[in-house]
C-alpha cells in the first residue's frame, strides 16, 4: 500500500513555516536582494524555530523532522527567498549531513547542537579551481604530522564560505592512491590559523547567500577532526551530495509553486485586447504546463524523501528529481517572464529575481550532465 498523505505533524510543520515565510521572510526578500545580505536576526530566528536542524536527530539538538520534514522547510523557504533556502541547504544538507554520516559520536555531540540551533553556520568545501564536476581531481593537500594534519590549498564556489564557523573540507592525504583511498574529510574551524576567505564572488542571482573562495595555508587540524576514515573522504563527499539532491529539488518545487501563484494572479489582472490575458489560450497553456510540471516535481520530491527516511536505495531517484526539478524550474521561470511580458524583465517584479535565481540549480550539487551520467550508469547496472 502506498500512502500519499502527510502526517499531522508534517502538516503542522508546513503551516508553521508558511506563516514564518509570509509574515517575516517575504517582507524582507527585496531588502535581502538589494543589500546582498541576510539579516543576522532572521538567521537567529530561524535557528530558534529549528530550521537549521530540521534533519538533525533530537539526540544531537536537532528538530528530528527527517528528510520529508526538511524538504517541507526548504520548499516553503524557497517560495520567498532562494538565497535563504540555499544558505540553509548548504548548512544542513551538506555540512551537517557530512558530520551525521561520517562523524564520530564525539564530533556529533560537539558540533551538531550548535549548528542545529543556527549559532554556528556550516559550509562544505569540496570544489576547487581545477576540480568541479571531477571532484576526484582535488589538489588541496593534507600532510600527516603525527598528532595533526597540515592543510594547504584553495577551494572555490563555497556557499556560506565567508560566514561559516564549521567548514567540512576534503583534501588529498595519499596522492598515490587516487580519489578512492587517497582523499580524507576534515572538520576545519573558522578560527584556525592559516584559514582565510580569499574573496566573495559577485553572482548572477542568490544575492544574500554568499559564495566564497577559501584559502588553507599551513592550517593545522587535529586528528580528532578527521571526518570518517582516513582515505574515505571521496566516498563520503559523494554520498553527502546524493542526500542533498532531494532537498535541492524541494527548493525548486517551492520556487515553481510561487511562480505559478504569481502568474495566475497577474494573468487575471493584466488587461490586453480589452480582457484579462488569462482568457487567452496561449496563457492558459503556459499555466497548464507549469501546473503539470509542479505535480510531477512534488510527487518525485516526496517519494524520494520517503525513500531516504525509510532507509531504501535512493541514489538514482535523487539524481532524477534533481535533474528534472532544476530544469523544469528554469522552464517555469522562463514562462513566468513571458507571461509578464516586458514587466517580467523589470526588477520591481518578483519573476525577474526568480528567473536569475533559478539558473544555479542546474549547476551546483552536480550539473545536469553529471546527473544523467549517474542515472545512465545505474540503468546499465540494474537493467531497468
Amino acid at each position: 500500500m502506498i500512502e500519499f498523505e502527510f502526517t499531522e505533524e508534517q502538516k503542522m510543520l508546513r503551516r508553521s513555516v508558511r506563516e514564518f515565510v509570509t509574515e517575516r521572510l517575504k517582507p524582507l526578500a527585496d531588502e535581502i536582494e538589494e543589500k546582498d545580505e541576510i539579516p543576522q536576526d532572521l538567521i537567529q530566528e530561524m535557528g530558534e524555530l529549528g530550521y537549521f536542524g530540521a534533519i538533525v536527530p533530537e539526540e544531537y539538538g536537532g528538530s528530528g523532522f527527517g528528510e520529508i520534514g526538511y524538504c517541507i522547510v526548504v520548499e516553503e523557504l524557497s517560495r520567498a527567498s532562494s538565497a535563504v533556502a540555499v544558505l540553509v541547504g548548504a548548512h544542513e544538507s551538506l555540512a551537517e549531513m557530512a558530520i551525521l554520516l561520517g562523524g564520530t559520536e564525539e564530533q556529533k555531540r560537539r558540533y551538531l547542537p550548535e549548528m542545529a540551533a543556527g549559532r554556528k553556520i556550516g559550509a562544505y568545501a569540496l570544489t576547487e579551481p581545477e576540480a568541479g564536476s571531477d571532484a576526484g581531481a582535488i589538489r588541496t593537500r593534507a600532510e600527516d604530522r603525527g598528532d595533526h594534519y597540515v592543510l594547504n590549498g584553495t577551494k572555490v564556489f563555497i556557499t556560506n564560505g565567508d560566514i561559516a564557523d564549521v567548514i567540512v573540507t576534503f583534501a588529498v592525504t595519499d596522492p598515490a592512491l587516487g580519489p578512492r583511498g587517497g582523499i580524507t574529510g576534515f572538520i576545519v574551524e573558522k578560527g584556525m590559523p592559516g584559514f582565510s576567505v580569499d574573496q566573495v564572488e559577485r553572482k548572477m542571482g542568490l544575492r544574500g547567500c554568499h559564495t566564497a573562495a577559501l584559502s588553507f595555508k599551513d592550517v593545522e587540524v587535529p586528528k580528532e577532526n578527521v571526518l570518517g576514515e582516513v582515505g574515505g573522504g571521496f566516498k563520503l563527499a559523494l554520498t553527502v551530495l546524493d542526500y542533498g539532491r532531494a532537498s535541492l529539488a524541494a527548493g525548486c518545487l517551492g520556487g515553481a509553486k510561487e511562480l505559478l501563484e504569481i502568474c495566475t494572479q497577474y494573468a487575471q489582472q493584466r488587461i490586453q485586447f480589452d480582457r484579462p490575458i488569462a482568457q487567452q489560450q496561449v496563457i492558459q497553456f503556459m499555466l497548464a504546463d507549469m501546473a503539470a510540471k509542479i505535480y510531477a516535481m512534488e510527487s518525485m520530491v516526496y517519494r524520494t524523501a520517503w525513500l531516504i527516511d525509510s532507509g531504501k536505495p535512493f541514489i538514482r531517484e535523487a539524481s532524477i528529481v534533481k535533474l528534472l526539478a532544476s530544469e523544469w524550474l528554469d522552464e517555469i521561470a522562463d514562462m513566468a517572464v513571458q507571461i509578464h511580458g516586458g514587466y517580467g524583465y523589470i526588477k520591481e517584479y518578483q519573476v525577474e529575481r526568480f528567473y536569475r535565481d533559478s539558473r544555479i540549480n542546474r549547476l551546483f550539487e552536480g550539473t545536469s550532465e553529471i546527473q544523467r551520467l549517474i542515472i545512465a550508469r545505474d540503468v546499465l547496472k540494474r537493467g531497468r
